[in-house]
């Protein structure tokens, strides 16, 4: 752990938390949901979000950020590496100071005996990658968060503290775990001749939780994130009670300086179930230089710019104005989306990268692109008439991404407001094809074909545990909800002393590095990554995941798997026929939007439909000996509509 200095921070008010969004409560079932009249309305018919103003960093600006971070690196004598990225992932820049560190770690497993990606060495210039991937793809418009605010949602109690131990786990637990660099979605730098900025990017790592990476912002509007390492340890805050004296966290927030997130977005304006988020420990009030910053030129010789293979040849790069072609994700022409206010991922050269089609299967009734469409509008069309849970000002409409796959795991569309966040593109992809492939009749045997004997041993554990022979075999309809609460190091979620679900190492195993199966199915593409990196061999596959191929190239987690609510299976009748998947606000508000999405399609079309309610996920019970606990389906929140006061939207259907 970094060194800290203990001020109590969190008045015991703000650790109360409710228990409303996914805890997994022992006595009656959720009751099976519905879509209340008015969500079913037609597609947005005119404008309701505005579009981010055209900001991008420049050369000098890049020039800037760097000078403000070496310049508090060198006063407190910390050599650092620093890497800036634009706000669709690409790396701008790496900078690596004299001295610094060209290795960090990941923490260790607790006990000591470690597992996928634990105590792993790294090249600290992709650690530093990471962190400000993160702090661009987790912000936006209307919350900005960093890498403490996303270790602060990881980890197995919300909020991470000695004193609550108990409560569930953090709302976005895996998402570490996302825009990994296997992702079948996300592109790679040194593809697309042109096209070479189209976002949006793998990260190297995932998502960070180690303090030091910060979004960046240029006259009030996101344009990129800083990310640095020179302590030498990849982890995260396990007590939010008291300050880290990051030296990271302190390098990166000078970098910051004239491009700093607007106070009124930050993290620790935003509150989760009563606890305010964080943001930072640092402050400049505390920074050890003194003076005016120096210009680029004077401090760039204290090191030289690093060429990351896989991600930058050097030199600064300008970055992509969001919102454009050339950044990869732009407006929806009419003809690709109805909904006025729809981004879609594009290539670069006007063409969507997934558009929105049928299902790709054959002998089963699979799902058409005019009830992909219907599915994806509908789910639009909830989305903007939802508030939202993690934007200020209060009362914003939330902003997802909405993925929709069929049951071989190709994508049929996806669809995004304005201003989402970055991150959730990948993550509604891992939850639409999480759904699926956990409701899926094959689930057992893809996993049990997998050529490694850690992930093939969560299928009879997760038998054993439920007590059912057939589990994984597509008598079971899971929502991700579900998934998760499987997938945490107590079960029920955040109860000491109970066991780990049957996905999860136990806790004295567990760390934001070893998740249980979701870390498991990607070690081996981590690790060629890395080697990749090092120049020592190819680079992983651009698909996630040693489970067998459905058709060339493709697996049905073909971007990893995701331990968080915002995903359901889709049914015809009885028969499974592809997935949904939401993100980018709060977990209750993805639930929603997807659930009622399908709801409301099906209302619409017929045929199509979520899981008949006698084989959902809330129909299972686990006997725990001294109780019994009962998975959940969906979680969607109270008062959800800025245009109704209706309530228990998702009830009764």
């Amino acid at each position: 752990m970094r060194p800290r200095f203990t001020t109590t921070l969190v008045a015991s008010s703000a650790l109360i938390l409710a228990s409303c969004s996914g805890g997994s409560g022992t006595s009656s079932a959720v009751n099976a949901p519905t879509p209340s009249p008015s969500p079913s309305a037609s597609p947005t018919p005119s404008s309701v979000y505005a579009v981010p103003a055209a900001e991008s960093l420049s050369i000098s600006d890049v020039q800037a950020i760097l000078a403000g971070a070496i310049f508090e690196a060198k006063a407190r004598n910390k050599p650092a590496v620093i890497a800036v990225t634009d706000r669709v992932g690409n790396v701008l820049t790496v900078f690596s100071m004299t001295g610094a560190r060209a290795t960090t770690f990941t923490d260790p497993a607790p006990n000591g005996i470690n597992t996928d990606a634990q105590n792993l060495p790294v090249p600290s210039s992709v650690a530093a990658i990471a962190k400000a991937v993160t702090g661009a793809y987790l912000s936006s418009g209307g919350n900005a968060f960093s890498t403490r605010t996303a270790s602060m949602i990881v980890q197995e109690h919300f909020p991470p503290a000695p004193t609550t131990a108990g409560l569930e786990s953090g709302k976005l637990y895996g998402v570490q775990f996302s825009s990994l660099p296997c992702s079948d979605l996300n592109t790679r730098f040194g593809t697309g001749g042109s096209s070479a900025l189209i976002g949006p990017k793998r990260s190297p790592l995932g998502l960070s939780a180690d303090p030091g990476g910060f979004p960046l912002y240029k006259n009030g509007v996101l344009v990129g994130g800083i990310g640095v390492m020179s302590d030498g340890i990849y982890g995260s805050d396990t007590n939010i009670l008291d300050l880290d004296n990051s030296d990271d966290e302190f390098i990166a927030l000078a970098g910051t300086i004239g491009f700093d997130a607007p106070d009124t977005i930050r993290a620790n304006r935003i509150s989760l179930d009563g606890t305010f988020l964080r943001y930072s420990d640092a402050a400049p009030s505390a920074f050890v230089h003194t003076g005016a910053t120096p210009d680029f030129v004077t401090l760039s010789s204290t090191g030289n710019f690093l060429a990351v293979r896989g991600y930058t040849s050097g030199p600064i790069i300008p970055g992509a104005v969001y919102g454009t072609e050339a950044s990869g994700i732009r407006p929806a022409a009419a003809a690709e989306f109805s909904n006025r206010d729809a981004f879609v991922l594009s290539d670069g050269a006007g063409t969507d990268r997934f558009p929105i089609r049928g299902g790709t299967e054959t002998g089963i009734p699979a799902i058409t692109a005019t009830e992909a469409r219907t599915m994806l509008e509908q789910a639009f069309t909830i989305m903007s008439r939802a508030r939202g849970s993690i934007r200020q000002p209060l009362d914003s409409r939330a902003q997802v991404s909405i993925s929709l796959v069929d049951t071989n795991g190709a994508v049929l569309g996806v669809v995004r407001a304005p201003d989402a966040p970055v991150f959730g593109t990948d993550v509604s992809l891992q939850k639409a094809r999480t759904a699926m492939f956990f409701s899926h009749a094959r689930a057992s045997a893809d996993m049990l074909a997998d050529p490694t004997d850690n992930v093939r041993a969560y299928v009879p554990r997760f038998r054993a545990f439920l007590n059912d022979p057939t589990a994984l075999t597509g008598t079971v309809a899971y929502g991700v909800r579900a998934v998760g609460l499987l997938e945490r190091p107590y079960f029920p979620d955040g109860e000491i002393g109970r066991p780990p679900g049957p996905l999860s190492p136990a806790i004295d195993q567990f760390n934001p590095f070893a998740t249980g199966l979701q870390s498991s199915l990607i070690l081996q593409n981590l690790a060629e990554h890395l080697l990749f990196v090092a120049g020592n061999t190819n680079d992983t596959a651009r698909g996630c995941t040693r489970l067998p191929t459905t058709t060339p190239g493709l697996n049905r987690l073909a971007n990893g798997l995701q331990i968080f609510p915002g995903g359901f299976p889709v049914y015809r009748g009885n028969q499974l026929i592809g997935g949904i998947g939401v993100s980018g606000d709060g977990i209750d508000q993805d639930d929603m939007i997807g659930f009622l999405g399908v709801a409301n399609a099906a209302a619409r079309l017929g045929g199509i439909n979520h899981a008949p309610a006698a084989i959902r996920s809330d129909q299972v019970v686990v006997d725990l000996g001294d109780a019994k606990v009962r998975l959940r389906y969906v979680g969607c929140p109270f008062a959800p509509f800025l245009d109704t006061a209706a309530q228990d939207v998702c009830e009764g259907l």
